[in-house]
C-alpha cells in the first residue's frame, strides 16, 4: 500500500514512520527543512527502545498524494482547509483519507472541503520534532478510529506495524476525552514553557487544570457526549498518561514561532458553551492568555 502522510511534524513523522519501519511505501509532505534532512539521511526516529534512521519518502509537493492508497492528515487545525485544497486536485478516488488531528471536527471540515468520506481519529501520542528531520517519541502512540470504508484495513495496517489501533462507532466519545486532556494541558505548558512533570508539581496549577476539565465535561454532556467519570477522575487519567517530560504539542508550537491551536481546543469549548448556555469562564481566561501570548510574539515580530 502507497501511504502518504500530509503534514511532517511530530505526528506525521511517528505514524509515518512506523509505517515505513515496517515496510510499508511512506511518503511525508512536509517544510523544506525537514525534507532536505530527511532526503540527506533518513528520518531519525528517537524512542525508548531505539533510535534509528529510516528509509521514508519526502516531498514539499503536495502532488506527492497522486499515488497514495492512504492519506494521513496530520495538519494542524487551523491549516484543515488549506491542505484539502492543496490535495484535492491529485486524490485518487478510492484513496482512504484519515484524520490524525487534535479538535474534534477536522474530519467534518475535511469532508466538506473535498466533498468525500474522512475517518476520524483520536490520536495518543507524545512525541516532538527535535531538530530537522528528528522525531522524538516519548511515549504511547496508539489510535481510535472511526467507522467507515477502508476503516478495518487500516487499523489491521497500523496494528501490523506496531501501532495498537481500533475501530471504533463511537469515535467522538474519544475525540471529546482528548479534547479535553488537550484543554487541560495543552495551552498551560504553552503559556509557561514547562513541560507536564513542573506544572502538575503546583496544587494551584493542578486545581485549574481540574475546573477546566469540568467546564469541558458540562459542555461535552450538554452536546450529548458520553465521557465516564467526572473532572477528578479524567485529570487522574492525565496524571496516568501524559509523561512527566512531555511539553504539550502548542508549547513546542509557540518555540517554534508557529500559530496555536487555541480555537480549536479551549476555544471550542468557550464557542460550544456560548451557543448551549454553558459559561466557561476558566477555558475564557486560558484562549484570553494564549491570544495575548501570540499577540506579544506579533509585536516583537515588528
Amino acid at each position: 500500500m502507497k501511504i502518504a502522510a500530509m503534514g511532517a511534524g511530530a505526528v506525521g513523522c511517528f505514524f509515518g514512520g512506523m509505517l515505513a519501519k515496517a515496510g510499508e511505501g511512506v511518503v511525508l509532505i512536509g517544510r523544506q527543512r525537514h525534507v532536505d534532512a530527511i532526503h540527506a539521511q533518513g528520518l531519525r526516529f528517537e524512542s525508548k527502545s531505539f533510535d534509528t534512521r529510516v528509509h521514508i519518502g519526502a516531498s514539499t509537493d503536495p502532488a506527492a498524494v497522486a499515488d497514495a492508497d492512504l492519506v494521513l492528515v496530520c495538519v494542524k487545525s487551523v491549516d484543515t482547509e488549506h491542505a484539502a485544497e492543496q490535495m484535492r486536485p491529485y486524490l485518487k478516488p478510492a484513496a482512504v483519507i484519515v484524520s490524525l488531528q487534535n479538535g474534534i471536527d477536522n474530519a467534518c471540515r475535511l469532508e466538506a472541503a473535498l466533498a468525500r468520506p474522512v475517518i476520524p481519529a483520536a490520536v495518543y501520542v507524545a512525541s516532538e520534532m527535535a531538530d530537522a528531520g528528528h522525531l522524538r517519541h516519548h511515549g504511547r502512540g496508539d489510535l481510535i478510529i472511526g467507522t467507515g470504508e477502508g476503516s478495518a484495513q487500516v487499523a489491521e495496517l497500523f496494528n501490523h506495524a506496531g501501532v495498537p489501533t481500533v475501530v471504533s462507532s463511537d469515535v467522538m466519545s474519544a475525540l471529546w476525552g482528548k479534547l479535553i486532556l488537550n484543554c487541560a494541558y495543552n495551552a498551560l505548558s504553552a503559556i509557561v514553557q514547562l513541560p507536564y512533570g513542573e506544572i502538575r508539581d503546583v496544587p494551584s496549577a493542578d486545581a485549574a487544570m481540574t475546573a477546566i476539565v469540568a467546564e469541558c465535561l458540562a459542555v461535552a454532556r450538554a452536546s450529548g457526549v458520553t465521557i465516564e467519570g467526572g473532572a477528578e477522575s479524567q485529570v487522574e487519567l492525565i496524571r496516568r498518561t501524559i509523561p512527566l517530560g512531555q511539553y504539550s504539542s502548542m508549547a513546542q508550537d509557540f518555540a517554534q514561532g508557529r500559530a496555536s491551536e487555541i480555537a480549536s481546543l479551549n476555544g471550542e469549548i468557550v464557542r460550544r458553551g456560548a451557543s448551549l448556555g454553558i459559561p466557561t469562564p476558566v477555558n475564557l481566561l486560558v484562549v484570553a492568555l494564549v491570544g495575548l501570548v501570540e499577540k506579544r510574539r506579533r509585536m516583537a515580530l515588528h
